[in-house]
């Protein structure tokens, strides 16, 4: 990289993190290199696993189908005009075309084949291909149960279909698990990149819940949450969801509730924090909560009490994880977690989603806060290599000293692969401490 570029990287970070966040120019090659490598390496391999020969994705502008949104090259931030991308797939030659029915090149990675001097009608364009290539399987992108994988709309269906020869109806089918593949698989590269982000993620808690961040007795958390966004920001970095932080403390207050979270507003000696936030970083996501002590004056640490609350969580975290097997659908991986956690005196609640090119990604749902018993369509679809999820959960835990219970929220990326899982980036196993004392992640 030039000197420019690194005297760039310096002043946009000064950061305590190691990591370095790349530049607009530096972060477009790297996104381009690994769509390159996506769509050649990834892509055969994901339509032989579903059968599908061609796929075919309809954008217009400003209203992009999610998962052709992630095919643009760095420089375009939406679909031109109208924009079909065709894949087609030889499995016999071992060949993969990359092919757009548009006035322009999608990129260096998909070729224009429509001359519209010739050609006017870019629906006959289209049809004029799909004969020469005749396929036995085009996929469209329509689902009932995921909705980034939904995103033909009813205009550009209609016109397809009134377009396409109705001999070759029978062979248009739905591109679910095709474009479901797409959007949960990971490339080694990808996962080199992945560790920094949440790596980053990690640092931007740790600094927002220390002693440069938090006054007791002074500060909000709103104040932290809006710290947070304006650190996000100077990074050269977006969140995908607003940041939240919330206390649970020693007092009469509610229970945390996803539906009515406490109103405890300015930060005390004794509160317990809770964070939730999630950075967007050259087209990866990631989604984190994490917990904070206040120490009162005196306190060295958190009290003991919290240090095996966390261990709790720690343990529903390891009995989710210890249940990912390739084909199991994320509700069988929710029932089994579920009832070996509360077979050990646990109360937990499980509502891990995939992550990805999305933050709720496409993939298996493993239970949702509001479904235990399972989530009927997404949590049916099966646990496959190669993927990442947000290990989302709580337990509750009865803490004798305060006369009440509380609940232990984690969330981390793990890492599913052809050896099992692991985390993206670490753990949270100690509890942070304002003001920080030792290290919190292993």
């Amino acid at each position: 990289m030039k000197k420019i570029g690194l005297l760039m990287l310096l002043c946009i970070t000064q950061f305590v993190s190691a990591q370095q966040i790349l530049p607009q120019k530096e972060r477009a090659r790297v996104v381009d290199e690994i769509l390159a490598e996506r769509f050649n390496t990834l892509l055969p391999k994901l339509m032989d696993r579903s059968g599908i020969d061609m796929w075919i994705l309809i954008s217009r502008e400003y209203n992009e189908d999610p998962v052709l949104k992630t095919m643009l090259p760095a420089t375009w931030l939406n679909a031109r005009r109208r924009t079909i991308l065709v894949f087609y797939r030889d499995a016999k030659k071992n060949t993969i075309e990359k092919l757009a029915i548009a006035r322009y090149d999608i990129g260096k990675n998909i070729k224009s084949v429509w001359n519209k001097e010739e050609q006017p009608d870019q629906w006959k364009a289209l049809t004029d291909l799909i004969a020469e290539k005749n396929p036995s399987k085009i996929g469209l992108n329509y689902s009932d149960n995921f909705g980034i994988v939904d995103g033909i709309v009813k205009t550009d269906y209609e016109a397809f279909m009134n377009a396409l020869p109705k001999k070759m109806h029978k062979k248009v089918v739905s591109a679910e698990k095709l474009a479901i593949g797409w959007i949960e698989t990971r490339t080694p590269r990808e996962m080199v990149i992945y560790n920094q982000l949440v790596d980053i993620t990690h640092q931007v808690i740790a600094e927002a819940f220390s002693e440069k961040v938090i006054t007791p007795g002074v500060t909000t958390t709103e104040e932290v949450v809006w710290w947070m966004r304006d650190k996000i920001t100077q990074l050269g970095l977006v969140t995908w969801f607003h940041p939240t932080v919330d206390v649970q403390r020693n007092a009469n207050s509610d229970l945390y509730a996803f539906d009515n979270k406490p109103k405890l507003d300015v930060i005390q000696p004794g509160d317990l924090l809770h964070c939730d936030v999630g950075i967007t970083y050259l087209r990866l996501n990631t989604d984190c909560q994490e917990l904070a002590y206040v120490l009162k004056p005196r306190e060295s640490g958190p009290p003991s009490f919290l240090v095996e609350a966390l261990k709790e969580g720690n343990r529903l975290q390891d009995i989710l994880t210890d249940n990912f097997k390739t084909g199991r659908s994320g509700n069988q991986i929710l029932s089994n977690a579920l009832s070996q956690a509360k077979a050990e005196g646990l109360k937990p609640q499980i509502y891990t989603h995939p992550l990805g090119l999305y933050g709720h990604s496409s993939g298996p749902t493993i239970g949702m806060w509001d479904a235990q018993q399972g989530v009927p369509g997404n949590g049916d679809y099966p646990l496959y290599p190669n993927t990442v999820y947000a290990i989302e959960l709580n337990t509750k835990v009865f803490i004798k000293p305060w006369d009440k219970e509380i609940r232990v929220m984690l969330e981390e990326a793990g890492f599913y692969g052809e050896d099992g899982f692991r985390y993206v980036n670490r753990r949270q196993t100690k509890l942070l401490t304002v003001p920080r004392t030792k290290g919190h992640l292993d």
